[in-house]
């Protein structure tokens, strides 16, 4: 008889180690792994995303990478597409040796719920359906009807609009994360000193998108915002599809992005562009 599964965990220590061990586990699926790609492509630039050293789990079964994790704290466990169901235990006993106070988890449906039920029956914490997404991935750029203006980079001088609009994006789209406006200046800092920051300008700036997080063969494209009063005249969808275009001529196989499937207008919008689905993930909070 076939002998059972060997499943083991290991800790890498940095996201070199990390990317490493599995990378090609978490390549194959680039689109559906672009999340964690592009943080650890992120954290190996020297970017920080707190003062808590990232966490990073793999699993293998003998030599095989069979499921990897990420989180970067105060952040969300993130759970990697491929990652067996019989791994999760492991992967949540790794983290429990740190924390038992995580924000959440995010993952594949069925992944993420069952590691949810895991973490609730170790923990006693109540996990609650916070966000229903889609991810999406462009080859080629279907151009959208004309909006009046062009793009270009994020400025400095900008910085006290775009600062704003962080703020802004954050209470829209995430109002479930604890936010300042203090933290959405840095935010808007460090993507206008990054270069990845592009607006939208109609006599005045009146949109912004950027694109961040590089996968092997791609890049995420996110933090996405028109004013309210500046919406419905096409400049979000202008703005993607430039944006991505630009990504594509600089060498780049692939876009991604992360939509609320809540909002119809910006799925609706990125398909027209040339977004095609990928995989549905979705996002859990814990509370006691």
């Amino acid at each position: 008889m076939p002998s059972a599964p060997a499943l083991d965990v290991t800790r890498p220590r940095d996201p070199k180690e990390f990317e490493d061990q599995a990378g090609a586990f978490l390549a194959a699926r680039e689109a559906e792994n672009n999340l964690v790609l592009g943080l650890v492509a992120n954290l190996r630039r020297g970017r920080a995303y707190g003062p808590t050293p990232p966490f990073f789990a793999i699993v293998r079964d003998r030599d095989a990478v069979v499921g990897a994790a990420m989180r970067t704290p105060p952040f969300n466990l993130i759970l990697a597409s491929g990652t067996r169901d019989a791994a999760l235990p492991l992967i949540l006993g790794a983290i429990a040796k740190e924390t038992t106070d995580i924000s959440g988890i995010i993952g594949p449906k069925a992944l993420a719920k069952l590691a949810v039920d895991h973490w609730s029956e170790r923990t006693g914490q109540r996990g609650r359906l916070q966000t229903n997404e889609r991810i999406y991935s462009l080859v080629r750029v279907i151009a959208p009807r004309p909006a009046d203006g062009r793009m270009r980079p994020g400025r400095p001088t900008d910085l006290d609009l775009l600062a704003g609009w962080f703020y802004a994006f954050a209470e829209e789209a995430q109002p479930h994360l604890a936010r300042s406006h203090e933290a959405a200046r840095r935010n808007a800092e460090g993507w206008i000193a990054r270069g990845g920051l592009r607006v939208w300008e109609d006599a005045e700036v009146v949109a912004m998108a950027g694109a961040s997080g590089p996968t092997p063969n791609g890049i995420r494209v996110g933090a996405v915002y028109t004013p309210p009063e500046k919406r419905r005249r096409g400049y979000a969808s202008a703005l993607v599809a430039a944006l991505s275009q630009e990504q594509l001529e600089a060498g780049r196989k692939f876009c991604f992005l992360y939509t609320d499937l809540a909002n119809p207008t910006s799925n609706k919008i990125y398909r027209e562009i040339g977004y095609e689905p990928v995989l549905d993930v979705d996002e859990y909070a814990f509370s006691m």
